[in-house]
């Protein structure tokens, strides 16, 4: 792996350090501790002092007006309407994360304004994504005059065309990006990324969408409610699908991001707290990390491996007992989800390591019969992670097929499926991600033209993977005041990067052991003499750390490293929060082995905070 290191302007660090120093609210009184956040936002293109200070205190305040997202106007008269007409209102929403915490958003701000609606979640299996005319014309066959789509819809011009020819209002939400015939014929279509709307943050999710909605109708219905507290109870559902949905956590994103995982360590909602404890997150505050990895999973699985509605009773239920009974069915699917992820994974490495043809494809699209269309995204995130190539994994079922896709950041994969748009049923997504279906018999021919499509657009160079690193220190550096100025960026994710660091020639003290048969515990130290041990008496008490390698058991396995070995470590920084062998230690993102010892009394380089 290429390590890149990230640059900064050092006239612009020394001058936002100045700035944020002398801000008495953000404790950056010392110096050393003002000019590393300054240079970690530099980094990341925060450099005005305004954004800067915007960033590290996000509030409430930050939030932008609703009626920003074209559209909303109409959307709130409309609904207003339906609530003083008593009328029935559908909730149509999307089966993952973002959609069924969009559900809960709006489903609640409408019950909380006097209102009740209904909702519908396509199983992703019978019915697939987006709006379907059948629900509709139940829907409206039912009385229905409102339906209201959250985190889909966007390219649903049949669905439209169906509501309004039975009379049935519709308001589109979505966050998706329009297709090139542009909106569909709905009475209203909030989304930031639609032609001529001027919303601040086009990067918001399909609940933070639905959010703004429920803000419009709050601030319209519950004049005289402390709007402050409302919004902040509905913040920890945004949270975890901003989050969950990888949006760049930037702008109004990260004050849904931090607001909202604050909110999360005094969770009342009962499903919310279940679904914590089978996590094993409650009571305590919650990282990004921890949201993507062990909440959002767990609220996926239902839309993968069963039907999702359950996520929107786990977070609507009164009873603490049904709340435990849902939580627990979640984390036993996010189980199955994980098996036949791998099941699939395993056929997958092998089909690509007998293929040449495939392996050495500059998109790959792989086909098998009967993959479970639940997890197949999720499959595809896996290949890139591991070959670093644009992928479509698809599953047939005899004649039709259905697939989902993943990419790398210089392979716009929407793009690239409009190009052959003739081959699908029906398609979307966005850059880095899609979703399609298509007949089996056009997969020949889609695996050949995108092939050709990404072959004219990326060269070998783009696959080669990389990582970015923010300074390169000496381990001795390494510091709890270190570890304060980093914990200010968070939370961390897509567009604010966790900071990484580089140290060179630190020293293996004992031999890694292994965790779970997949991860690796080290114990390295700061190498002031990188020869032998024993021209290095005093090796031992050098500055020290644990280190831990997350799924790269194998790797070290491999490079047969032992006691005394010297490596370059790419790590980010951690806490160990036990009471008796708890403090900081290294979280590795990559190690490089070193092929020669340095000089006696040679010292790594350092460069940066």
């Amino acid at each position: 792996m290429r390590w890149d290191l990230r640059t900064a302007d050092a006239a612009r660090v020394q001058s936002l350090a100045e700035t944020l120093s002398s801000q008495p609210e953000l404790n950056l009184g010392d110096r050393r501790a003002a000019a590393t956040v300054a240079q970690l936002l530099v980094m990341r293109g925060i450099d005005e002092p305004e954004a800067a200070l915007r960033f590290l205190t996000p509030s409430i305040e930050h939030l932008h007006s609703p009626y920003l997202l074209t559209g909303m106007q109409a959307a709130l008269d409309r609904l207003e309407a339906a609530l003083d007409r008593k009328e029935s209102i559908l909730i149509y929403g999307d089966y993952d994360v973002d959609g069924t915490t969009a559900i809960v958003i709006l489903k609640t701000a409408i019950e909380l304004c006097g209102g009740t609606s209904d909702f519908h979640v396509p199983h992703r299996i019978r019915e697939g994504y987006d709006l379907r005319g059948d629900v509709i014309e139940r829907a409206a066959a039912a009385g229905t005059r409102l339906i209201i789509s959250v985190d889909t819809g966007i390219r649903a011009f049949a669905a439209a065309e169906t509501a309004k020819r039975l009379g049935v209002d519709l308001i589109v939400t979505d966050h998706h990006l329009p297709g090139p015939d542009g909106m569909p014929p709905a009475l209203a279509v909030l989304n930031p990324k639609q032609s001529g709307c001027d919303y601040p943050c086009k990067s918001i999710c399909g609940a933070g969408v639905a959010f703004k909605l429920a803000q419009g109708l709050m601030a319209r219905r519950l004049a005289g409610r402390d709007q402050t507290r409302l919004l902040m109870s509905f913040m920890k559902m945004v949270a975890i699908a901003t989050v969950a949905d990888s949006v760049p956590l930037l702008g109004e994103n990260r004050v849904f991001a931090k607001l909202g995982l604050e909110q999360l360590r005094s969770a009342v909602n009962p499903g919310l707290k279940a679904l914590l404890e089978v996590a094993k997150l409650g009571g305590r505050p919650l990282t990004s990390g921890e949201v993507a990895f062990r909440i959002a999973p767990r609220i996926n699985a239902a839309g993968r491996m069963d039907v999702a509605r359950e996520v929107i009773e786990l977070f609507s239920v009164k009873d603490a007992g049904r709340a435990q009974e849902i939580a627990s069915k979640l984390d036993q699917l996010n189980s199955d989800r994980q098996a036949e992820e791998r099941r699939i994974l395993d056929s997958i490495q092998l089909r690509i390591e007998a293929d040449a043809t495939l392996s050495e494809s500059y998109c790959m699209v792989i086909d098998g019969e009967g993959w479970h269309r639940g997890v197949i995204g999720i499959t595809a995130t896996r290949v890139v992670e591991r070959y670093g190539r644009p992928t479509l994994v698809i599953s047939r079922d005899g004649d039709e097929a259905h697939g989902s896709g993943r990419s790398i950041p210089a392979f716009h994969l929407l793009d690239a499926l409009e190009s052959s748009a003739s081959l699908f049923t029906r398609f979307g997504g966005h850059a880095h991600a899609v979703g399609f279906s298509l007949p089996s018999a056009n997969l020949p021919g889609l695996r050949a033209e995108l092939d050709a499509y990404a072959r004219e657009r990326l060269t070998l160079a783009d696959f080669e993977p990389s990582m970015k690193f923010d300074a390169e220190i000496a381990l001795e550096q390494v510091t709890p005041e270190l570890f304060r100025s980093v914990c200010r960026l968070e939370p961390f994710g897509m567009g604010n990067p966790e900071p990484v660091f580089a140290t060179r020639a630190v020293r293996l003290m004992a031999p890694p052991r292994v965790m779970k048969d997949k991860h690796v515990k080290l114990r390295v130290h700061a190498s002031r003499a990188s020869g032998d041990a024993n021209q290095d008496p005093d090796w031992r008490k050098a500055v020290a750390f644990n280190a831990l390698g997350w799924h790269m058991a194998e790797r070290f396995e491999a490079s047969q490293i032992i006691p005394g070995d010297s490596l370059d470590i790419a790590f980010t920084l951690d806490h160990n929060d036990h009471p008796d062998f708890g403090g900081l230690e290294l979280s590795l993102k990559d190690f490089q082995v070193k092929v020669a010892a340095a000089k006696p009394g040679s010292r790594a380089r350092s460069q940066g905070l």
